[in-house]
């Protein structure tokens, strides 16, 4: 089933269902959803886009309901659907559009001809692509297809997911990994799905308050700013889902306490590998696992070239999934993607139970002198600090040793950094603890939520 099938689908069986909710803008119905879907591919099939041309679209963080009607639209139409931030400037989405030689360009969801347009959309057809945020480069296009975006997704009622739930709450954004799954969720989840226009601690509490949700999905900087900002305990959900970054043990203990009724769980993919996951229900036994393959997919860690390590053994991380793989556009050879496999750019490692483990982003290891030296394992030791808020560790160049490590920390009150390294001393060998300690008002964060390290570097 692609997603405009399964749209259809849902308008004849719920058509009053609400699919969507954005607080303070409105709602979409399902048969809403699709016939003003139908009205957007109609439009830009009369402006002249055919099957497999690249339709850009550039929505605000408020017009979550006009980009779901725009995605499917394009998707009607027989295009490929290229989400954007609006908050790009203009010179890189030119950049962008040059890349993967747009058609079009899409900023509304306007159109008056509701009839379904004559176009065959078939599940090995390009539908979208995705570009990574770039925290370590250039921004790169990822192509799903439509059995890729649909994978898992059946119209009948006992198939849909979340059944626990009325209501499913998120603030991610348009255009991202997890965004688009939300979307996704939209169409094939049995929750209408919830957002606002803004992310803020006491807003965020509020919607879920208000709608009395059952789900709801951060990443770990909406976390830490609900803990953070003392909002009283969310009783109403039953799973709490973090995406996007690994979740500190000490966050995700805290988190126990907001939500005490919740399945605490950890969602770990990328924009590459999707719908490729590991998930993992919080266990203090196992703090720092992501979990295990969900959903008949699988997991491997690797040497560099390319044979397998034993149980416990630092490699490089690799997933795949049943789904169709994704690509790069423009590169579909890319040593990322092989026979299935997707390489995750971590190292990590499994345990005897085949539970994963990140040691590190490979892009984020410090080499400093003989050792080398886990970001990952620094900052869950920062996070377990109770005045540091948040805390990122990178590495910056040292006459000497090549790299030593400094660490960037939101603090809850002032704290020496003398205490700091002293607390660290108890946890992690001499050569891990950071040279240098920068104290900030916030972390500097890619569009998806991110934490922008090479940022922290310029400011170091």
């Amino acid at each position: 089933m692609t997603l405009p099938e399964l749209l259809a689908a849902r308008a004849v069986a719920d058509p009053d269902g609400v699919a969507m909710i954005v607080d303070g803008v409105g709602e979409l119905a399902y048969r809403d959803w699709d016939a003003r879907a139908n009205a957007v591919a109609n439009r830009l099939i009369g402006q002249g886009i055919t099957g497999g041309d690249r339709v850009g679209l550039v929505f605000p963080a408020s017009g979550w309901i006009e980009y779901a009607v725009a995605f499917l639209g394009v998707l009607r139409a027989g295009a490929v659907a290229v989400p954007l931030s609006d908050r790009l400037p203009a010179a890189e989405i030119g950049q962008l559009s040059a890349h993967c030689s747009m058609a079009a360009i899409v900023r509304d969801a306007a159109g008056s001809d509701v009839t379904p347009p004559p176009v065959v959309v078939r599940a090995g057809d390009p539908a979208q692509i995705l570009y990574t945020s770039g925290t370590t480069g250039a921004a790169k296009g990822v192509t799903a297809t439509h059995a890729n975006l649909a994978y898992g997704l059946r119209a009948e009622p006992r198939y849909r997911a979340f059944r626990h739930s009325k209501h499913l709450v998120h603030a991610f954004p348009i255009g991202t990994n997890a965004g688009q799954m939300m979307l996704v969720n939209a169409l094939g989840a049995h929750p209408a799905v919830v957002t606002l226009p803004r992310f803020t601690p006491g807003r965020f509490a509020g919607l879920i308050r208000k709608y009395r949700a059952g789900t709801v999905f951060v990443v770990p900087a909406m976390a830490i700013e609900l803990i953070n900002a003392g909002v009283e305990p969310l009783e109403s959900v039953l799973l709490l889902g973090s995406a996007a970054a690994p979740l500190p043990s000490a966050v995700a203990s805290e988190l126990g306490g907001l939500f005490p009724q919740a399945m605490i769980t950890n969602y770990y993919t990328s924009t590459e590998a999707a719908p490729a996951q590991t998930i993992m229900l919080f266990d203090p036994e196992r703090p720092g696992s992501v979990g295990r393959p969900a959903a008949g997919g699988g997991v491997r860690v690797t040497a560099a070239d390319g044979s397998p390590v034993g149980v416990g053994e630092t490699g490089e991380v690799w997933m795949r999934s049943p789904a169709a793989p994704r690509a790069y556009f423009g590169d579909p050879r890319s040593g990322v993607f092989r026979d299935g496999w997707v390489r995750m750019g971590d190292l990590g490692y499994l345990d005897d139970e085949g539970y994963l483990y990140l040691v590190d982003r490979e892009s984020d290891v410090v080499k400093s002198g003989a050792y080398k030296i886990s970001t990952l394992k620094i900052e869950e030791a920062l996070h377990a600090h109770p005045l540091v808020k948040e805390a990122a560790a990178f590495g910056v160049p040292h006459p000497v040793l090549g790299t030593v490590v400094v660490a960037a920390l939101v603090v809850r009150d002032a704290v020496a950094p003398e205490e700091v390294r002293a607390f660290l001393g108890e946890r992690l060998a001499g050569h891990e603890v950071p040279a240098r300690l920068l104290t900030l008002e916030t972390l500097p964060r890619n569009r998806g939520g991110k934490v922008d390290k090479r940022a922290l570097r310029a400011l170091s």
